[in-house]
């Protein structure tokens, strides 16, 4: 089966499923690794943005950043000036779990990439934005 949806999916479910099991390992659910990812990036971000970059809905995020502000991982705040929305912060313990899941990232993209060339491994990547922008317009 060499179609392409087919490739896309098996390559996602096992990149998935490795990750995911070494996230369990170090205390993070579902989409808690992401989000910590993206605030290392953007501390103090709002909560809109941080589910339109995670593609999560807004109510899912807020059920998965109260679990993370109850562990310690991120607490969040209102900006002064804005009393309306709140911004989340990524804690100190928030920015140890990151950087384990930086080092899981890491492992599972050297696996994925173990025996392309340099060069490959560029195309690669340069290919797959191509399809995610097209499935994203389409």
């Amino acid at each position: 089966m060499d179609e392409l949806h087919y490739l896309l999916m098996r390559s996602h479910t096992a990149m998935n499923r490795n990750v995911f099991r070494e996230a369990q390992k170090l205390g993070l659910s579902s989409g808690q690794p992401k989000i910590l990812e993206y605030l290392t990036e953007r501390n103090g971000a709002n909560q809109k943005a941080i589910a339109v970059y995670c593609g999560v809905e807004p109510a899912t995020l807020g059920s998965i950043l109260l679990r993370m502000e109850k562990n310690g991982l991120i607490e969040r705040k209102r900006k002064e000036g804005d009393r309306r929305s709140l911004y989340v912060y990524i804690t100190p313990n928030g920015l140890k779990a990151a950087d384990d899941m930086k080092m899981v990232y890491d492992k599972f993209d050297a696996l994925g990439a173990q025996g392309l060339s340099e060069s490959e491994l560029s195309q690669l990547k340069i290919l797959l934005m191509k399809v995610f922008r097209n499935l994203n317009e389409g």
